[in-house]
């Protein structure tokens, strides 16, 4: 059990990070208005979809899982 608590700290410290950026506002500016993110307003209804982001958070999530689990 001891070599879970490493990892597990490690996340945590790593989802502390990520949100105490995302609370000091400094991805508010560009988070959701990529190129590429789709947003279609039609009458009363809106529609939208963040293409781009979800591509650019998927390949930074990848490259730090990728760098986590090289280190083992």
């Amino acid at each position: 059990m001891s070599d879970l608590g490493k990892p597990l700290v490690v996340i945590g410290l790593g989802i502390a990070a990520a949100g105490a950026v995302l609370w000091s506002g400094l991805g508010r500016s560009w988070i959701g208005r990529l190129p590429g993110d789709i947003h279609v307003r039609r009458g009363g209804a809106d529609f939208y979809f963040p293409l781009a982001t979800c591509v650019v958070l998927s390949v930074a999530l990848s490259l730090v899982a990728w760098l986590v689990r090289g280190r083992h």
